[in-house]
């Protein structure tokens, strides 16, 4: 008979020369647990998705409830389904007034892809601006505006009208104009290892946005939910965007993303054409009902006020000599080594003693962790144990 692993590599399409092969059979909390029975610490959520951990339990009772409801019923925008409304109602109390109105989408990178259309359709304009090491996903449009041309270069010619400016640097804001549409920035990049923009850059931006009427998109789509000790990340920031694009950590482990901007701008997508943005399964009334009780466990449960003391501990732990360097925001960090090869072999050997961490995309050299908010002190003890004898391994 042929194996699952064998069946995997024939017919599950891949996308790297060497999958991890980890054939896990449970989840939950902060660990997963292979067939053999193994436990894993998942110190990368995911890549920060399960932010409330695996299976939390508030979940999983709110997917059982809704799946005996309804399921999918019409596409996008056309029914009044109770799940989205609510928890529209919901993420929307927690935001600032002019993000009130929130478009549902399947993944990040639609999240992307939808804001770089309402940034076009609202100004009239087709200039997208981004910035050198942001990541928004892989399609074709996402991929136009992603900051690193090693992923850009084989798919190109790439959607035109974009240009790509310096992270942070507050002199080459004169290029955004009135020929712009939007600006698409991370507050804290994440696949560059966790970059946080300056206070004073970021507030620049706003104030350049606002004087051309361009629109600001940011994309917390890594940075959200609690991740930076906020529950967005902008909320360190004072500065407030035009459209906030999200997902990853937004639904308890199930597929979901928006963005997020005012009744005014949005109703462009009303007419001319009419149904200007569809999406078949965006909104997904189950996705819906999981994201509304990871946002509840989220503000009722303390965790995203435990972060800063959790971020504390695993810096403490982790002041290794042999650590180039750390950056860090929230329950976010990147460990900066000399090379892949060395972050390869350390990940490999936490992996091997039962924790799960691993690289940046644009950032092969910084190894990551991003853990579910609730992992407990004794967790994260054990997780840097385990981290700091495989870098001591690694590194004579």
């Amino acid at each position: 008979m042929i194996s699952l692993r064998q069946l995997f590599l024939n017919n599950v399409a891949q996308t790297s020369e060497a999958p991890l092969m980890l054939e896990i059979e449970k989840a939950e909390g902060v660990y997963l647990y292979d067939v053999n029975g193994k436990k894993y610490i998942d110190v990368i959520s995911g890549i920060s998705v399960s932010n409330i951990g695996h299976c939390h339990p508030a979940v999983v009772e709110a997917i059982n409830a809704q799946t005996k409801k309804y399921m999918y019923l019409m596409v996008y925008g056309e029914y009044v389904q109770a799940p989205q409304v609510q928890y529209a109602k919901l993420l929307t109390s927690q935001l600032p007034k002019n993000l009130q109105q929130v478009y549902y989408c399947n993944s990040g990178a639609e999240a992307t892809e939808g804001a770089i259309k309402l940034a076009r359709k609202f100004t009239g304009r087709t200039e997208i601006i981004h910035f050198k090491g942001g990541y928004h996903g892989s399609t074709i449009g996402a991929l136009s505006v992603i900051g690193d041309e090693y992923f850009k270069t084989n798919y190109r010619p790439l959607p035109p009208g974009t240009r790509r400016l310096m992270y942070n640097c507050e002199g080459c804001l004169d290029y955004i104009t009135t020929k712009t549409a939007g600006v698409i920035v991370e507050p804290v990049q994440g696949e560059s290892g966790v970059i946080a923009s300056n206070k004073s850059w970021l507030n620049a931006l706003r104030k350049k946005c606002t004087e051309v009427n361009a629109l600001l998109i940011f994309d917390e789509i890594q940075s959200g939910f609690g991740r930076s000790g906020t529950l967005f990340a902008f909320q360190q920031y004072g500065v407030v965007p035009d459209v906030l694009n999200i997902a990853k950590g937004m639904g308890g482990g199930m597929p979901i993303a928006a963005f997020v901007s005012s009744s005014e701008i949005m109703s462009v997508f009303k007419n001319n054409p009419f149904l200007g943005h569809i999406t078949t399964f965006g909104g997904h009334p189950v996705c819906c009902a999981a994201a509304m009780a990871s946002l509840n466990v989220l503000l009722n449960d303390g965790l995203i006020e435990q972060v800063a003391e959790k971020a504390r501990l695993f810096a403490e732990l982790l002041q290794n000599p042999k650590i180039k360097s750390i950056n860090q925001r929230g329950l976010w960090m990147s460990l900066e080594f000399e090379n892949y090869i060395i972050n390869k072999a350390i990940i490999d050997n936490c992996i091997e003693n039962g924790v799960i961490t691993d690289w940046f995309l644009f950032a092969d050299n910084r190894l990551r962790i991003a853990p579910p908010l609730i992992i407990t002190t004794a967790q994260i003890k054990a997780a840097c144990q385990i981290i700091n004898n495989a870098i001591d391994s690694v590194i004579s």
